[in-house]
């Protein structure tokens, strides 16, 4: 779930115009509605989160956060308004910790555990300011400063206030006031040299310094394409240089690949849409079951590679993470070598006991079609634990001897004991559980164990209340102020009150300056609500002829109805929405009453959907099966020989279709079963299924025949077949007066309607009164009472 966090400079100097006769806060507002337009285009922003920061104090700072609605995330930017002073500092320390507000909740830092890449939070920090200096109530600066004191527990875990999965970007508007005459640059768009840009460079993002609309407009769609699900890592070169190629001259000095800032790509499950892994990123020191605190990590992690060739290593049934590099200068120098069989070992310092460079977690190895650098996160140490696994599996049988189990022990010791639960997963994947005792201990002493619960619970409640203070933001409504005259007479008992009032709500001219209310100050007499027509009547004499009715009918509205919300509108008003309000149909829906419950669970719900009311869920809708069920399942499978039974050439045309009674079978005549006769007019013996029970009331027999008489065939057998009981199918079969033909047509058509709706019962019942018939017309020439 990537978190989109907007950081709009408020300070007054993005009130300056343009020469589009824009102004810089409304440039940097359409600039934020076209990123979300396009971003909506991605299947992917369906689980996006937008949050809305601005230059203010917390917690009016924060304008949409945790818990606030995509709605009120677009009404506070139409809102924002340019006055203040260029405090990004602060701000960008706000926008940090509300990121950082719930992972010791989640647990998602696993401090002390080493670093899983599989547990991140993807976010992207987009500030869009003007490049000015930064002023701030202690003056000017000209370096950006993030404060150092925070009220968010467990700060001091990590040195920076960033995290390895957050990123920042910013969009300088260095837009003209006066139209140039130049030519605008073609290609890309270059880094600006503001105070934010080393910012930005730290955590993984960039600067760009926006020129134009176009410009603008380009940067938006690079944006886009670094919304990626990955973690940064610092990664340099340790040891010696690896030997030159044929056509590659080594040249002395360091080079842009011996240190390198890039990001890896953690792919998300397809099935679950969620990353998976299995080992970590080993810490930058030695687990200690006696130290009482945790130092402090780095919010990167600095991986040392070895440009040694090495082999790579994999054993079936043993489990590895594959992450892509970012493009950079050392994935392009790793490609340029082209050896896709041989990898460079990484390691992190001090993440063994007696070794200063650490054992290797992994390797770096370009792909085989050569596009493409991967990192492999093994084991830790993997090339002694590898074979020793490998040795279990191919040559002892899951059956480990005393000197297996020895030389694992001995592993065991140099592995960090945060590695234990990893490592008993893996051996629970392949097979052998029992290999590592319950009772194991992961590194972390009671003391670190309990501060870390401590600090889960102490940021579970700065969590609550900040999403608190910003729900309870006040924000100030214009409205009309009045002056506390003190000693002098109120306004009611003024002789041109009536006037005065009439003045204020709109209906008169303004009064002059001297008893204009609106230039008092003081308390708040009324809000001005401009959507709302104000009605100022104090007496009935006083309304016009022509609103008399629509008055009355308000007023009787107000006194007898007790749900209404919106008091003294008529119709009209009551459907009057803004334009911004609109599209809001999900708070729509929240806000209608629980709905009740259905009289039939059974049948197919209907699918709340904004535009068509009647599309349905294509899942649960009943469909006609009357193909299915009459003919008989098509391109189920093919039997063989079936090739040589096609018509036409090629066995192109159509297979012939199974029918469910032998009349309806094309091109065959009827040869009746052999069965005992029943007849078809007897009442039901006891104990015989021979009615239909519904949960649809049953029509009574008078509207059924009316419907006969006046409905096309077709509808009065449906009507007859679903809604009437079978006994009555049969009252209605005696009724039937004519010739012996036309009885068989309409026989024959009521078996189809029968199996259209899959009657299994009637079916059964009708073909053995259809044996009867021909059975009796065998015997006799003609049918008495048929």
């Amino acid at each position: 779930m990537p978190v989109l966090l907007f950081l709009i400079d408020t300070s007054a100097s993005m009130n300056q115009r343009t020469h589009l006769g824009t102004t810089y806060l409304d440039i940097a507002k359409g600039a934020v509605e076209t990123f979300m337009k396009l971003r909506g285009r991605d299947p992917a922003s369906r689980g996006d989160r937008y949050m809305l920061i601005n230059f203010e104090d917390v917690p009016l700072g924060i304008k949409a956060g945790w818990k606030e609605s995509h709605a009120t995330f677009m009404t506070e930017l139409r809102n924002l308004q340019a006055a203040g002073l260029t405090t990004i500092g602060q701000s960008l320390r706000t926008a940090f910790d509300l990121l950082n507000l719930n992972r010791l909740v989640s647990g998602i830092d696993n401090y002390g555990q080493g670093r899983n890449p599989f547990f991140l939070e993807p976010s992207i920090i987009v500030a869009i300011t003007d490049g000015n200096k930064l002023t701030s109530s202690g003056g000017v600066q000209d370096e950006l400063h993030l404060p150092l004191t925070t009220p968010l527990p467990g700060s001091e875990l990590t040195k920076e206030p960033f995290r390895w999965d957050q990123r920042l970007f910013s969009l300088v508007l260095r837009i003209p006031g006066h139209a140039t005459v130049e030519p605008e640059p073609l290609g890309g768009v270059p880094p600006d040299d503001s105070a934010i840009t080393p910012m930005c460079e730290v955590t993984g993002g960039r600067s760009y310094s926006v020129f134009s609309q176009r410009m603008l407009n380009q940067c938006l769609e690079s944006l886009l394409q670094k919304i990626q699900s990955g973690v940064v890592i610092n990664f340099e070169k340790t040891g010696p240089d690896p030997p030159p190629g044929e056509d590659e001259t080594l040249k002395p000095g360091p080079q842009s690949w011996h240190c390198c800032h890039k990001l890896i790509y953690v792919r998300p499950n397809p099935k679950t849409g969620v990353p998976i892994g299995h080992w970590p990123i080993p810490e930058g020191f030695w687990p200690d079951t006696n130290s009482p605190t945790l130092p402090p990590r780095s919010a990167h992690p600095h991986v040392r590679f070895s440009c040694l060739d090495s082999e790579p290593m994999v054993i079936d049934k043993v489990p590895f993470d594959k992450y892509e590099l970012e493009a950079s200068p050392l994935t392009q120098y790793i490609l340029e070598r082209k050896s896709p069989h041989s990898c460079w070992q990484v390691f992190v310092s001090n993440s063994a006991k007696y070794s200063d460079l650490g054992q290797p977690f992994g390797y770096l190895k370009a792909s085989t079609a050569l596009n493409c650098v991967n990192l492999f996160v093994m084991p830790y140490n993997y090339p002694v634990v590898l074979p020793l696994l490998d040795d279990l599996i191919r040559v002892h049988k899951f059956k480990p001897t005393i000197k297996w189990r020895q030389s694992f022990e001995n592993y065991l010791k140099t592995m960090p004991l945060y590695y234990i639960g990893s490592l008993r997963k893996a051996l629970r994947i392949m097979g052998a559980p029992n290999l590592l005792a319950d009772n194991m201990e992961y590194g972390l002493s009671y003391s670190v164990v309990s501060y870390l619960k401590k600090l889960s619970q102490q940021t579970k409640i700065e969590y609550e209340r900040l999403i608190a203070s910003v729900a309870k933001k006040v924000v100030a409504e214009g409205g009309i102020k009045v002056r506390d005259r003190g000693g002098d007479i109120s306004l009611a008992q003024r002789r041109d009150f009536t006037q005065l009032l009439a003045s204020i709500t709109g209906e008169t001219a303004a009064l002059p300056l001297e008893l204009n209310s609106k230039e008092f100050s003081g308390f708040q007499l009324a809000p001005l609500n401009k959507s709302l027509k104000p009605q100022g009547f104090r007496n009935a004499y006083d309304i016009p002829r022509m609103h008399l009715l629509d008055q009355l009918s308000r007023m009787r509205r107000n006194l007898l109805s007790t749900t209404c919300l919106l008091r003294g509108q008529d119709t009209d008003q009551l459907h009057s929405v803004p334009i911004a309000q609109m599209g809001n149909y999900q708070d729509f829906l929240k806000a209608l009453p629980q709905p009740l419950r259905d009289a039939d669970p059974e049948q197919p719900k209907r699918l709340h959907t904004f535009g068509n009311p009647f599309k349905l869920d294509k899942k649960g809708m009943m469909i006609d099966e009357a193909d299915e069920f009459v003919t008989g399942p098509q391109n189920k499978g093919k039997r063989p020989g079936s090739d040589s039974n096609m018509h036409g050439v090629g066995g192109g045309g159509p297979k012939r279709r199974r029918c469910m009674s032998p009349l309806l079978r094309p091109g065959r005549a009827y040869s009746p079963p052999v069965s005992p006769a029943a007849s078809p007019f007897r009442p039901p013996l006891a104990g015989e299924t021979l009615t239909h029970t519904s949960s649809v009331p049953l029509l009574s027999v008078h509207l059924c025949l009316s419907l006969c008489l006046t409905l096309p065939f077709s509808l009065s057998l449906v009507f007859l077949i679903v809604f009437i009981d079978y006994e009555k199918i049969f009252y209605f079969l005696k009724q039937i007066q004519g010739s012996f033909d036309t009885r068989l047509i309409f026989l024959q058509n009521i078996i189809k309607e029968a199996a259209r709706f899959k009657k299994r019962v009637l079916i059964e019942q009708l073909e053995n009164f259809l044996e009867e018939i021909h059975n009796r017309a065998n015997n006799m020439n003609h049918l008495d009472g048929f």
